[in-house]
């Protein structure tokens, strides 16, 4: 069981707990030790002595006992070989003691060298001791009985039954302690592999949310600022023309997109709902947005709705009112249109959303391109809607966007 010490000891891992809670048992192996030791030295004060009196087996016995403290306890804690230095020392003094006093009681002191051997060293050289051991005590108490072969049985029987009960009770404890090990590291890897994941998914919502902004810039920012330039320019036409009025009326244009184009940017800043819908229901931001297309683009633009308006939440009223956006603003920039229709339609189980413009339209099958149309899919598929784009050459685009209620 000295794996135990080669266990990871980083702080606040389970194998540190593991490696923790076995040395909070250190103080159990002390006394347990003391007791049978103790109890060893008093049954040979009160036995009668042997051959050669008390005091060499007393002596062994502290022996014992200073190996013990000396090593024994290190070989407890960690395999730097301490351990197997104590079994070694403390078996051949115990060995002695059979040898000096054959008589002795001092046996019973296997009830703590067999568990402190699988305790301290690994199986093989823990079952290799424990067959060793019984060998030379076994040898040496047939010996010391002259060659009695009425004995050999005796000594071969309580041989075989001290040694499978040592065997099977050492590789059992074994078993546990490697058990509870194993289930300590696999703890410590799903934590840590819980760790890489939560860094990964940290990532990728980072990742996610540089997208989330990015929509939000193009579909607003973007957009306004378009708005902006193009506005300009139609003011500085007509002053070159002479025709003031309309230089300022698209001038009080630029004004009010670049108002709303800051509002819009606090928003995105403080995480809100769109400018459009603030204090609006989504209907009354989808008017809007078709008066401000006609009035910044001459565009005319038609707003419909069908069926019983309800609150969807934000999220989806978001998702709609931005893809009308985006949708009016690639007619504007690509359409060449006269007209666009934009219809919003209540229906039991999901709110349809069509812009369709009478322009030049285009192959849908050639690469549609535009981050716009990414970023629409994207938004739907966000709230498990679907979008769909019909268009042809000359005949004009129209865009659905299915939103679940």
């Amino acid at each position: 069981m000295s794996e135990v010490a080669d266990c990871a000891t980083d702080p606040g891992t389970s194998s540190a707990e593991f490696v923790e809670m076995w040395r909070r048992q250190e103080p159990f192996w002390h006394a347990v030790f003391a007791v049978v030791w103790g109890a060893a030295v008093v049954v040979s004060l009160l036995d009668d002595p042997g051959t050669f009196g008390r005091w060499p087996t007393l002596l062994l016995l502290g022996v014992i006992a200073v190996a013990y403290v000396a090593v024994g306890v290190r070989g407890l804690r960690q395999d730097d070989g301490s351990g197997l230095t104590y079994q070694l020392v403390a078996w051949s003094a115990l060995l002695a003691v059979q040898w000096v006093d054959p008589g002795t009681e001092s046996w019973m002191l296997f009830f703590v060298l067999y568990p402190q051997m699988w305790a301290m060293l690994r199986v093989r050289l823990a079952a290799s001791g424990t067959l060793l051991t019984l060998a030379a005590f076994g040898t040496l108490r047939f010996v010391q009985s002259g060659f009695d072969r009425t004995t050999l049985g005796p000594i071969l029987i309580t041989s075989l039954i001290s040694l499978g009960v040592s065997m099977a009770l050492g590789i059992f404890i074994n078993r546990i302690v490697q058990e509870a090990q194993s289930r300590a590291e696999t703890i410590d890897e799903l934590r840590s592999t819980q760790a890489r994941l939560a860094a990964v998914e940290r990532d990728r919502g980072v990742q996610v949310e540089r997208e989330r902004i990015s929509r939000e810039i193009h579909d607003t920012l973007a957009q306004g600022f378009t708005s902006v330039v193009t506005l300009t320019r139609a003011a500085d036409a007509a002053l070159a023309r002479g025709d003031v009025e309309t230089a300022r009326e698209r001038l009080s244009l630029v004004e009010r997109t670049a108002v709303d184009n800051l509002a819009e940017a606090r928003l995105i800043v403080a995480e809100l709902t769109p400018g459009h819908l603030q204090s609006r229901t989504l209907v009354e931001a989808m008017q809007r947005l078709g008066d401000a297309v006609s009035s910044e683009t001459g565009l005319r633009t038609e707003v419909s709705v069908d069926g019983e308006p309800a609150p969807l939440g934000g999220v989806a009223e978001v998702v709609l009112l931005r893809t009308a956006q985006e949708a009016l603003s690639n007619v504007r920039r690509h359409a060449a249109a006269g007209r666009v229709a934009v219809g919003l339609a209540y229906e039991p189980e999901r709110v349809v959303l069509t812009v369709c413009d009478d322009g030049r339209g285009f192959d849908p099958t050639a690469d549609p391109g535009g981050f716009g149309l990414d970023g629409v899919r994207a938004r739907a598929a966000e709230v498990g809607g679907e979008v769909a784009l019909t268009s042809a050459p000359g005949s004009g685009t129209t865009l659905r966007l299915e939103v679940p209620r």
